[in-house]
């Protein structure tokens, strides 16, 4: 509901407007002081001020700096019985999105309203425009045809629909924002915003900050009054990411919106509603992390309402052949060269790597060597060093190369595991014997019948 502050010093206008624009479905707060209305300003942040030029002590032009101070995107309706080119020229310099003179008509006042409001939405449009714009190089998609990725992709559809609180479970790279923006994408909040933040990455300060807002003053660089996220995201969605980096303090706020959707800005006394779904995201295990007294319990349940789990990319090697190539498509792209084809050694390669950074490593590795590469054929020459030769990064790079995979709620895929630790030693074996498949067989103590029969099966050439 637009909120509208109204500053008259005529209380029979005052009366009136409220009336009337109530009726227009407004959320409408009247004033008859200028002085007055620079305080309901400070604490309040309203779509439109409509405001009397000619007022004692503090003027509409006075109300009209002090908005554009604090609030720049609120617009401001200038109104007066004075009607002049000079006072109308001096107003939109100033600011002013539209200029009515007394006395005026109903239908005069809501059409200027109507466009005020259809000006302030577009803009709202843009800004969330450009931030998708700014964090996405192109259409971005989920891609991969593993049952994991089809499980995702079955849960992404049926929890779309609802405004159900999700959490994300995933390590770090395995594109859990992007299956946040799918949610929102197949929901009925699609046309509105999707706004996202790393809880991880700012300080407590400057999160809430971020997240709830903050009035002008409240700290050393609040010069201005601005709006969260939660703001923001009206209407829309709002995705969390780490929301296990949060401290104790902000654990407080975030409960409190997602019990009575309101939040409060920083330095603020005023409550205000919110719409807003939320997504979450993590790469810890939250339920031990209240056992650890760590993450607020009654939180946890709150956004653990629909858990999705998300498996790493060493769990799922069958969709590195369609994500490289989907990647080479939009790398080659992003940097303004023809994609080139990989050889199968290469792609062998890949597949054998484990993988700690997930897709977003495997992105990183694609451009490094669309970068360096200049043929057609991207062969494993190009490949770092940790891909080509693992066994001498296990120490430096941790023990995820032989991290056991962690067992969900949801269960495991055992067979699918083996899988993958058998395509990785038949390619090792490959590569220590030359490609001689006798050898290799022979490395890995099974019959050369055996050997083959496992070539066969996971299309290993």
């Amino acid at each position: 509901m637009p909120r509208i502050l109204v500053v008259d010093d005529e209380k029979n206008l005052l009366e009136f407007m409220q009336i009337m624009l109530s009726q227009e479905g407004f959320e409408v707060e009247t004033c008859s002081d200028g002085g007055k209305a620079l305080e309901i300003l400070k604490d309040n942040i309203f779509d439109i001020v409509i405001s009397d030029i000619k007022m004692p002590v503090v003027s509409g032009i006075d109300i009209l700096k002090s908005v554009k101070e604090t609030s720049p995107d609120t617009d401001v309706i200038m109104i007066t019985a004075y009607a002049s080119h000079e006072t109308a020229v001096e107003a939109m310099k100033l600011g002013a999105c539209d200029y009515i003179s007394k006395p005026f008509n109903n239908e005069q006042i809501k059409l200027v309203i109507r466009k005020a409001l259809e000006k302030h939405d577009l803009k709202r449009e843009n800004l969330s425009l450009r931030r998708r714009i700014e964090r996405e190089d192109g259409a971005k998609t989920i891609i991969g045809n593993s049952p994991e990725v089809k499980r995702v992709l079955d849960l992404i559809e049926k929890v779309a629909g609802t405004d159900s609180t999700v959490l994300i479970y995933g390590e770090s790279g395995t594109g859990k924002e992007l299956i946040a923006r799918a949610i929102h994408a197949n929901s009925a909040r699609k046309n509105k915003p999707f706004e996202s933040i790393n809880c991880g990455a700012l300080p407590e300060t400057l999160l809430e900050s971020e997240l709830f807002g903050h009035e002008k003053g409240a700290f050393t660089d609040a010069v201005r009054t601005q709006q969260g996220l939660f703001e923001i995201a009206d209407g829309g969605t709002l995705f969390l990411d780490e929301i296990g980096e949060t401290s104790p303090s902000t654990q407080v706020k975030l409960l409190r919106v997602l019990q009575e959707m309101e939040i409060k800005r920083v330095g603020g006394r005023q409550t205000i509603k919110v719409n807003v779904r939320i997504i979450s995201a993590t790469n810890k295990d939250l339920k031990k992390l209240v056992e650890e007294e760590k993450f607020r319990e009654d939180l946890f349940y709150r956004v653990n309402v629909f858990p999705i789990h998300v498996h790493p990319l060493r769990e799922r090697i069958e969709d590195i052949d369609e994500l490289a190539d989907y990647l080479i498509q939009r790398v080659s792209r992003k940097i303004g060269r023809t994609p080139p084809s990989m050889h199968s050694d290469t792609l062998n390669y890949l597949k054998s790597y484990s993988w700690p950074g997930n897709i977003r490593e495997l992105e990183n590795v694609i451009e490094r060597f669309l970068i360096l590469c200049s043929g057609n054929i991207i062969t494993s020459n190009y490949l770092p060093d940790e891909i080509l030769n693992p066994e001498l990064y296990k120490g430096s790079r941790g023990s995820k190369n032989e991290m056991l995979p962690e067992i969900t709620p949801e269960g495991i895929n055992f067979e699918k595991i083996i899988s993958n630790i058998e395509i990785k030693y038949l390619l090792k074996a490959l590569e220590n014997t030359g490609g001689k498949k006798t050898k290799a067989a022979d490395l890995l103590k099974l019959s050369f019948r055996s050997f083959r029969y496992l070539l066969s099966k996971y299309n290993i050439n």
